[in-house]
């Protein structure tokens, strides 16, 4: 037997138990036969496992058997049969939900997975979903609330009855015709079932645009953080770091620090140089404590001069020095010493490196003294990178006479195997004219044994004919001696 159900996402056809559930599937048709379904909502969805409905309040606690409408209140629900037993063992099955004490009413749901063993001996199956499997797909699809109830009302719109075996109840009224929706049971704070989602209405071409480019962006942040380029894709640049370039490569962070600490305290101030060489790069990264002095420096510094250039001054848009710290922590900042640094109001915010005095001859001092330990500092790195190198060339020659002997043993082993070869070749040759030369033996042999036989047969033959001719000639004498004994005698 078997029931068409249209909803509002698609249609489907149901194949009912009969022979297992004759009671659930009486109810189930009876219901469906007096039109208890017609715009019912699917109150609960969850994804990749069950969609139920049945409830024509549609809260999930409403709803009555066909048992309860023909004998009143006291039939509201009816026992539920387990055997034979059927599990919920594949997708697009039709079980009727439990409401307590193994009772059944009018509520039931689809099963949106495969393998659900939690609901046998729970629920009654009763049904499944022979035509119409892809509905299964957009229930997975459908977009809910914490409650799992779709945001969008998915309902049934109608049902029809194709085969009914059973007889209807004493006093069960079928209507003419499928009854219209009333407004409380369209009543809902939800998208309607009929009703299109256009996010792009009401826009003009320019939000369209920038909504556009939002995506876009969106999208590449994601692959960025997919590769690993930065922490997070919703990460943003930090509002209190100026990128300082066309700088004087004789301009130092000492000397950066000292003209832009006018604006605001300052927390780190770094010229980015090579790392082989230790030449300034021209160009640098100011952070400041706060975000109005670094406001106040972008506005009164671009384009001042500074050691005879004249300097650009922007925010910066590097998050090289930002780690993101996990989902809902924020992030910290970190320098080459891997010193964290943050300026968020829910973290610790570091002290500054030094006090700062006002004395300008004295930061003049400091800062050539801080000059002359860093040439220090890069003369070591190069006597030690040149360390480094001379060991990987020692290493490297080690490497290369292992090579060389390594393919001198093969050159070696691959002599020995072509002399083994030529010997072994040599070898079959000597044996194949030893047996060249012991078949020509047996050859001229076999010719001889033949010329003998010849020769035999030949004497043979020819005595044989002496002995024909001797015995004839015997046999004429005898005749001709008997001839003449036999003449005498007469």
């Amino acid at each position: 037997m078997a029931v068409v159900i249209e909803t509002t996402i698609g249609d489907f056809t149901v194949d009912l138990y009969i022979d297992e559930r004759p009671q659930t599937t009486r109810n189930f048709l009876k219901l469906c036969k007096i039109k208890y379904y017609n715009w019912n909502l699917f109150h609960s969805v969850h994804t990749n496992f069950i969609a139920q409905t049945g409830d024509p309040t549609g809260t999930g606690k409403g709803g009555e058997s066909v048992y309860g409408i023909v004998l009143g209140e006291k039939a509201r629900y009816y026992e539920a049969e387990h055997m034979p037993k059927i599990k919920h063992n594949r997708i697009g099955l039709l079980s009727m939900v439990n409401c307590g004490n193994n009772m059944l009413g009018s509520q039931f749901f689809i099963t949106l997975g495969p393998e659900l063993q939690s609901l046998d001996n729970e629920h009654c199956v009763f049904g499944e979903i022979t035509e119409g499997l892809e509905i299964i797909l957009k229930f997975n699809e459908a977009i809910c609330d914490g409650d799992q109830r779709p945001y969008q009302d998915i309902r049934i719109s109608h049902t029809v009855i194709l085969e009914d075996p059973f007889d209807d109840p004493v006093g069960l009224v079928i209507p003419d015709r499928s009854p219209e929706p009333t407004k409380e049971a369209l009543m809902s704070d939800r998208i309607g079932a009929d009703e299109a989602i256009d996010d792009m209405g009401g826009m003009t071409i320019e939000e369209l645009t920038e909504n556009q480019k939002a995506k876009e962006a969106k999208a590449r942040a994601t692959i960025l953080e997919i590769v690993g380029d930065i922490p997070d894709a919703d990460i943003a640049p930090p509002e209190n770091v100026l990128f300082v370039c066309k700088l004087n490569p004789v301009t130092t962070d000492d000397d950066l620090e000292i003209i832009f600490s006018r604006f605001g305290k300052i927390i780190g101030c770094e010229v980015i140089r090579d790392h082989q060489t230790g030449d300034s790069l021209q160009y640098a990264f100011i952070e400041f404590a706060d975000r109005k002095s670094c406001e106040d420096a972008y506005f009164k510094m671009d384009n001042v001069l500074i050691d005879d250039r004249r300097i650009h001054v922007d925010f910066s848009q590097s998050v090289a020095k930002m780690r993101w710290r996990g989902k809902g922590k924020g992030i910290r900042y970190f320098d080459e010493d891997d010193k964290k640094r943050d300026n968020y109001s829910f973290l610790k915010k570091p002290e500054t490196s030094r006090e700062r005095n006002n004395d300008n001859g004295k930061d003049r001092e400091d800062g050539k003294r801080k000059e002359s330990s860093r040439k220090d500092h890069r003369k070591y790195e190069r006597r030690k990178e040149d360390k480094d190198k001379r060991k990987e060339d020692r290493s490297y020659d080690r490497y290369e006479n292992e090579r060389r002997d390594r393919r001198k043993k093969e050159e070696r082993r691959d002599r020995d195997k072509e002399d083994q070869r030529r010997d072994y070749s040599e070898d079959r040759s000597e044996r194949r004219n030893r047996r060249d030369e012991n078949n020509d033996w047996r050859r001229d042999h076999s010719e001889e044994r033949l010329e003998r036989r010849s020769k035999r047969d030949e004497y043979s033959d020819r005595e044989r004919r002496h002995r024909d001719s001797e015995r004839k000639r015997n046999e004429e004498d005898d005749t001709r001696y008997k001839s003449h004994k036999y003449k005498k005698k007469r």
